[in-house]
């Protein structure tokens, strides 16, 4: 057993990632916000579908709350997702959407509960800061995938989470790309929205990447704050020892009014063009419609080949 700090009186940890149960009819999830606002009507759709899966929904006491950008005061956030890390009733919970402020709330956070009985965390941009902590500290699985807002226009996406938490959902397969670097890996999967593994650095959330499968995605960044921080990635030992990198969307990117001269992926394909792994582009998960569930802290075992490949959990 480690000892390591784990945010507000956090002692305990484990040396073996575990995987929460996986759902059953007649479950309790939670859904929370621990970042921007929401409304009612944002969430009925997700209600409403939750419901239809059999699911008991359970919403935070705060998750209409509202301080200027956030669904309620940090105490106010912070308190809902304590209280759905502490009830051994809750099996799984769902975050409402992402934006900015879950870092505001880790260390207020004690997950002692949740590391004696683990349950599923779900989500992804903003919750990539709960991914990281979970997998590196407390060394229990997570979902990246669609949240709450999601609902009402991702079917793909929702259909796939269900699989994902009935435990049904056990392999991708990968589309063909032209910048894609053929090969295998194997080892955990970790990651999440590059912008905030790049704030985490530093940090008792930083993520581990030695020996493990990489995830990036991102959204709404600049052309050169990509290489600004894939090159710091890279400066930081984080990419030189991977067995794998799999890249998502990288959705609607921006350019300065002189062209930085390479696309998201392009920039990616340079920044790692050293190191002798498998690379995909293009995996469907990210800020896009089809966000595939990726379970991260999972074993995979990644192909890549010249027309696709596969991901398969091990």
């Amino acid at each position: 057993m480690k000892i390591l700090p784990l945010g507000k009186g956090i002692k305990q940890c484990f040396t073996k990632v575990r995987t929460p149960d996986y759902l059953k009819e007649g479950d309790k999830i939670g859904i929370v916000a621990s970042a921007r606002k929401v409304t009612e009507q944002e969430m009925a759709p997700c209600i409403n579908i939750l419901e239809s899966w059999g699911l008991e929904v359970v919403l935070g006491d705060n998750l209409y709350a509202v301080q200027d950008q956030y669904a309620g005061s940090d105490e106010m956030r912070a308190s809902d997702l304590q209280a759905m890390l502490d009830d051994t009733q809750i099996r799984a919970v769902l975050f409402a959407r992402g934006g900015y402020g879950t870092v505001r709330i880790v260390d207020l956070l004690d997950f002692n509960g949740f590391s004696e009985n683990p349950k599923w965390l779900i989500g992804y941009s903003d919750i990539t800061v709960l991914h990281s902590h979970v997998n590196a500290i407390c060394e229990v699985e997570t979902v990246h995938g669609v949240m709450a807002i999601n609902f009402v226009d991702d079917n793909h996406g929702v259909a796939a989470l269900k699989q994902t938490l009935f435990g049904e959902l056990q392999s991708f397969e990968l589309q063909q790309n032209s910048l894609n670097k053929a090969g295998e890996g194997q080892g955990m999967v970790v990651g999440g929205n590059l912008s905030l593994l790049y704030s985490l650095k530093g940090s008792i959330s930083n993520t581990e990447t030695l020996g493990r499968i990489l995830f990036v995605e991102d959204l709404d960044e600049y052309f050169y704050h990509i290489d600004r921080m894939m090159m710091n990635l890279k400066r930081a030992g984080m990419l030189s020892n991977l067995q794998g990198l799999v890249i998502g969307g990288m959705t609607d990117m921006n350019d300065n009014d002189i062209p930085f001269g390479k696309t998201a992926e392009e920039i990616i394909t340079d920044v790692v063009s050293d190191f002798d792994y498998p690379v995909c582009f293009n995996f469907p998960a990210g800020h896009i419609k089809g966000n595939m569930p990726l379970i991260l802290g999972r074993q995979v075992k990644l192909i890549v080949t010249a027309n696709g490949g596969s991901i398969n959990y091990v």
